[in-house]
C-alpha cells in the first residue's frame, strides 16, 4: 500500500497495553533523529528512492507492535533498518523482480541478519545499520533529492520535512496550514515525479553540487520563514517548525563545512530565532522590535550566529543572499536598542541585497531600513515606487510600511486608511489584530 494511502503512524496513544505509551515515545524519539540516516541508508540499497520512504514507514509501524509487545530493542536502529530491509525484499518479490536487485539484497541479509537489532553478523560492513563511512553521504544525498529542480517548491518543502525532517503528514500540514490529504497527494506526486525522471539517489557531482544546493538552501530558507512568522493563523510564531528548520540547516553545514552561504543561511536562522523570546507577550500578541526586552533574547543563538557569519566571511567569496541577510540579522542583534541600531550599514547591506539577489521585498526592506537611517520622505518615495510598479499587489507587507511612514509624517488619514487595507490583506490574526489598533489609535 502507498504511504499516502496509510494513516500517520505516531497516533495518540490512548489505553491499550501498558507498553504502548513507552513503544511510541520510543519509536518517535528514533524515528524523528535517525529518519534522515535510516532512509538514505536503504535508498542506497534499494536504488529506489519511494521504496525506501515506505519500506521505513512500514518498519516503524511493525515496531509500535513489536516494541509493545517485547520492549525497545538494545539496537532500535539496527531493528528499523532490518526490518525495512526484509519489507524490501518482500516488494521485490511481490514485483516478481527476482533480478540483480534482489539478488544484492538477500544476499547482504544471508549471514548475521539483525533479528533483534542486539548484534551484527560477523565481520561484515555490510550487516553494520549502514556503512560508517557513507553515512554522511547518505543523509545529503537525501536532501539532494528531496530537494530536488524537478519538484515543485511546494512538493520540495512536504518531502524535505517528510523524509528528512522525520515530521508527519499531520505535521507538516499543521505547520502550513493545508489539510492532511494535501501534503500526502504532494508527497506522492514528488515520488512519482522523482521516478519518471529517473533521480538516482546520489550526490551529484561536485561541479554540479553548488548550483543544486541552492534548492536545498530554498526550502529551508522557506520552512524557517513559515516558523518565525505564520503567514496564516492564530500564531505568530510556529517554532517547532523554525527549529527543524535550524536542526536540518545545521546538519547541511556539518556535511559541507566549505560551502559559505550554508553557514551564512544557518547563521541568519540563529540570529532571528534567538529573538523569538521577546518576540510575542504572555497572551501571544506581538511585540514590536522597539518594544522588546532584548535582555530575554537568546545570548548563545546570537554567538552561533555571529560565529557563522564570520565562517561565511572567512570563505572569501563574498557574501551571498543568505550572509547577507545574516549580516542584516548581526546589526539588529548587537545594538543596544532601536534607536542605536547602525542604521546606514544596514541599508548598504540590503542595497548589496538588492543587487544580488533583487527582489521588492528586499526594496521594501530597504525602504524601512532609509527611513530609520534619515527619515520617512526619502522611504516613502520608495515605497510609492514599488505601488506604482505593482509588484507587491496584494501583499500586506507594502501598505503596512507604508502606513508607518506616513504616520510619522503626520498624514494620519492616509495612514489609517493603509493600515486598515494592510489588515484586511493579513492572513495571521495575530499581526492583523496589531494592524488594526495601529489604525484604531490614529482616530
Amino acid at each position: 500500500m502507498a504511504r499516502a494511502d496509510r494513516p500517520d503512524l505516531m497516533p495518540e496513544v490512548v489505553g491499550g497495553p501498558p507498553g504502548a505509551e513507552a513503544a511510541r515515545r520510543a519509536a518517535s524519539a528514533v524515528w524523528r533523529i535517525e529518519s534522515a540516516r535510516i532512509v538514505g541508508a536503504l535508498a542506497r540499497y534499494t536504488g529506489d528512492f519511494a521504496l525506501a520512504e515506505d519500506v521505513a514507514q512500514e518498519a516503524l509501524a511493525e515496531a509500535l507492535v513489536s516494541w509493545t509487545r517485547d520492549g525497545a530493542p538494545a539496537n532500535p536502529v539496527g531493528w528499523l533498518l532490518a526490518t525495512a530491509r526484509r519489507r524490501a525484499i518482500d516488494a521485490f518479490r511481490r514485483r516478481s523482480a527476482l533480478d540483480a536487485r534482489y539478488a544484492l539484497l538477500a544476499g547482504r541479509l544471508a549471514e548475521g541478519e539483525f533479528s533483534s537489532g542486539v548484534q551484527t553478523g560477523p565481520g561484515r560492513v555490510d550487516d553494520l545499520p549502514w556503512d560508517p563511512d557513507r553515512v554522511d553521504d547518505d543523509v545529503l544525498a537525501l536532501m539532494f533529492t528531496a530537494c530536488h529542480p524537478v519538484l515543485s517548491p511546494e512538493a520540495r518543502v512536504a518531502l524535505t520535512l517528510r523524509v528528512v525532517g522525520g515530521l508527519s503528514t499531520e505535521e507538516v500540514a499543521r505547520a502550513f496550514l493545508v489539510t492532511t490529504p494535501t501534503v500526502q497527494a504532494r508527497i506522492t506526486r514528488a515520488k512519482k515525479t522523482i521516478a519518471a525522471a529517473g533521480v538516482p539517489f546520489e550526490l551529484p557531482p561536485p561541479e554540479e553540487r553548488r548550483e543544486r544546493l541552492g534548492a536545498v538552501l530554498s526550502v529551508l530558507y522557506v520552512i524557517f520563514t513559515e516558523g518565525s512568522t505564520a503567514t496564516a493563523g492564530d500564531r505568530l510564531l510556529r517554532p517547532d517548525l523554525a527549529y527543524e528548520a535550524v536542526r536540518l540547516a545545521r546538519t547541511l553545514a556539518a556535511l559541507l563545512p566549505a560551502e559559505p552561504e550554508v553557514h551564512g543561511l544557518l547563521a541568519l536562522f540563529e540570529l532571528t530565532a534567538a529573538r523569538f523570546p521577546a518576540r510575542t507577550g504572555s497572551d501571544g500578541e506581538p511585540v514590536l522590535l522597539e518594544d522588546q526586552d532584548r535582555r530575554r533574547w537568546d545570548r548563545s543563538a546570537i554567538r552561533r550566529g555571529l560565529a557563522g557569519v564570520g565562517k561565511a566571511v572567512g570563505a572569501g567569496r563574498g557574501l551571498g543572499p543568505y550572509g547577507l541577510q545574516a549580516a542584516i540579522a548581526a546589526c539588529h542583534a548587537t545594538a543596544p536598542s532601536v534607536r542605536e541600531t547602525d542604521w546606514e550599514r544596514v541599508v548598504l547591506l540590503y542595497e548589496a541585497l538588492g543587487r544580488v539577489a533583487p527582489s521588492p521585498v528586499v526594496e521594501l526592506n530597504r525602504a524601512v531600513a532609509v527611513a530609520m537611517a534619515g527619515g520617512p520622505r526619502q522611504a516613502l518615495d520608495v515605497v510609492d515606487e514599488l505601488a506604482v510598479s505593482g509588484r507587491l499587489s496584494g501583499s500586506y507587507l507594502l501598505p503596512s510600511v507604508r502606513g508607518e511612514l506616513l504616520t510619522r509624517l503626520g498624514r494620519t488619514s492616509e495612514a489609517r486608511a493603509e493600515l486598515e487595507l494592510a489588515a484586511r490583506l493579513c492572513g495571521n490574526a495575530r499581526e492583523r489584530s496589531v494592524l488594526l489598533r495601529k489604525a484604531a489609535a490614529l482616530e
